[in-house]
């Protein structure tokens, strides 16, 4: 029930909703259960049964002292009986009409704005779940995204925040109209016959336990559900990121098969639940109807031996009430065998809610506008697990200069390189931008003053125009286009089909490696940040791609700061300096010239380029 209570919370202010909700239920089942009421009056007006017959006007309006204000069925009685004495029978019947006719007709009107009402809570409660849920993954630190699937992310966002807004705030609409109508139902019941209504009850505890069983394993089941859609979104995920590596393989077959294993999997726990929760409702059904069978002929023998004072009338209303009594039990009772998948999804949801970053602002951490000095690392260290990546690094990058990271793959590069924006934190030492640690530092204005051009170009299926002015409002397109001329963007944008208009497909893919990566650096050189880190952004081009991805960079790197990690080493020999990493520790530093003449790792790396080239 606490995750239930927690998943509610999301309705705040829940009485905008409940108190209306359950005014216009009230009224609903006020109305509802007494147009089957009122059957019996009409059956005694019908077959001249029970009625008042003739009497004086003024002797009826003294009775009414006798009946109860909330007795509906005893007014309804004494005006049946005063329409016959004024109009005779037929005039009666019209009344008795009418009044079923308006009962039915308000009914309905409550019953419809009550759903309505139900149903704004729903979206409502929906619309701020959901919210929640991508806030807060958005907010997570990369490393959470490293050790979990995104297939299972969203899966909880898209699927699962659906399982609980029909389950839990379903579930809640039960609770509330359901028991109402049980009651309206019992009340009329009771006013007819308390003798016959006590026996009959037996059925609803029956009808309970044999439910209980039915449904007791659904959560268990319900819990590999939705781990085994969540797989099948991650598979999916991948067939459609990957389609390009799994035709040049001719895994096909071995990605359909992965996926059709799953999808069996999930058909098979779905058909369990399935089998157990639609079992509830013809085993309610099943009893209702055996019950209702031996009221007729208890009641019957009760009329027949002249035990009773129910007349034909009163007898038929009591079955007519008493096959309704069991639908709001039915309906409680499939909620509760449903609420198990929503409780389930709730679970992963709030848990994915209750995610927190590992890396969070300080209460007193400062906004920083400028880059003026330098970026020190103090003795840093980090590491994955129990693997050391990097080893008490202690580094000056001073303002204005071109310093490149180089060594072995598995140094330490990109992971020194993660650490100035705070994408991780080191397990020990300190990161100071101008003599200010990192962590007393709002992140978001930390990276603020930082741009970056990754190996891999990370576009959105968008305008050209939007994916350079990314994350930007107000961005003019003369604003753009200058950006795209630093670089080397601005030509080849003009030749596609729609200029800075034209949509670039999933991840850029109608545009070719060079023009994706020199999208990406248009989108930096917008930025205009005072720092540039690059990562390998020309690794991955052909040689008339480089040039033109190298001019550009080169054009962005005037005037900032700029770390680059370089694959190619000849594209960073004229860096102020050369940072060379091995084994999680710098091996040596310096600028091409120095490093050179040292005969270190630096030379070696060089010598092995050249090599492979010849």
């Amino acid at each position: 029930m606490k995750i239930y209570f927690r998943l509610l919370s999301f309705a705040r202010p829940i009485e905008k909703f409940a108190i209306p909700y359950i005014i216009f239920t009230l009224l609903y089942v006020v109305f509802s259960t007494s147009v089957l009421g009122l059957l019996g009056p009409l059956l005694n007006t019908l077959f001249h049964v029970g009625t008042l017959g003739p009497v004086d006007t003024h002797e009826a309006v003294k009775n009414t002292k006798d009946i109860s204000i909330v007795d509906i069925s005893a007014w309804f009685k004494y005006y049946t009986g005063h329409f016959i004495t004024l109009y005779g029978e037929w005039g009666a019947l019209k009344f008795v009409c009418a009044v079923i006719i308006v009962a039915v007709f308000l009914g309905n009107i409550f019953r419809y704005l009550s759903q309505r009402i139900m149903e704004n809570l729903r979206i409502h409660t929906l619309l701020k779940i959901r919210k929640a849920v991508f806030d807060n993954v958005m907010n997570l630190h990369m490393g959470y995204f490293s050790n979990e699937r995104k297939g299972d992310i969203m899966s909880k966002i898209a699927s699962e925040v659906q399982t609980v807004q029909f389950s839990v705030t379903g579930t809640l609409q039960v609770v509330f109209k359901e028991p109402l109508l049980l009651i309206g139902y019992l009340i009329w019941l009771f006013a007819i016959s308390a003798k016959l209504t006590l026996i009959s009850l037996l059925i609803i505890p029956v009808a309970g336990f044999l439910i209980s069983r039915i449904v007791k394993k659904l959560r268990s089941q319900a819990v590999e559900a939705q781990n085994s859609y969540a797989n099948m979104i991650s598979y999916l995920d991948e067939a459609l990121s990957g389609i390009k590596i799994i035709k040049a393989f001719n895994a096909t077959d071995f990605i359909i098969k992965r996926f059709d294993d799953e999808n069996t999997r999930y058909s098979k726990i779905t058909r369990a639940m399935s089998k157990r929760q639609q079992l509830a409702s013809p085993v309610s059904e099943t009893l209702s109807v055996t019950m209702i069978s031996f009221i007729v002929l208890y009641g019957g023998y009760l009329i027949f031996n002249k035990k009773s004072d129910l007349n034909a009338g009163q007898f038929i209303a009591y079955i007519a009430l008493f096959s309704q009594l069991m639908r709001p039990a039915k309906a409680i009772g499939d909620a509760f065998s449903n609420i198990h998948s929503g409780l389930v999804a709730g679970e992963r949801i709030l848990a994915l809610i209750d995610e927190k970053p590992q890396m969070q602002d300080e209460p007193d951490a400062v906004i920083v506008d400028e880059f003026n000095s330098s970026i020190q690392l103090e003795n840093v260290s980090f590491a994955y697990n129990e693997r050391m990546v990097l080893k008490n690094i202690n580094l000056t990058l001073p303002k204005g200069k071109t310093i490149a990271l180089v060594g072995p793959s598995g140094g330490g590069k990109s992971t020194l390189m993660d650490l100035l924006p705070r994408f991780i934190e080191p397990q020990s030492g300190r990161i100071l931008v101008d003599g200010v640690d990192v962590q007393k530092i709002k992140t978001t204005s930390l990276r603020g003053l930082m741009g970056f051009v990754n190996q891999e170009s990370i576009l959105f299926n968008d305008s050209i125009f939007n994916n350079i002015a990314f994350g930007k409002t107000g961005v003019t397109q003369e604003e753009v286009a200058a950006a795209a001329r630093i670089a080397n963007a601005h030509n080849f944008i003009l030749e596609t089909d729609n200029g800075y208009q034209t949509n670039i497909g999933d991840r850029g893919t109608k545009l070719s490696g060079g023009q994706r990566q020199r999208i990406c650096i248009a989108r930096a050189v917008l930025n205009n940040p005072p720092i540039m880190l690059l990562d390998e952004a020309t690794s991955a081009l052909d040689t008339e791609s480089e040039k033109l991805v190298q001019e550009a960079l080169n054009n962005l790197m005037k005037n900032r700061t700029s770390l680059i990690i370089a694959h190619r080493l000849s594209t960073i020999q004229n860096a102020d300096l050369i940072i060379v990493l091995e084994n999680g520790m710098v091996a040596e530093q310096g600028t091409h010239h120095e490093l050179m003449l040292n005969n270190g790792v630096y030379r070696k790396l060089i010598d092995m380029q050249a090599f492979n080239n010849d």
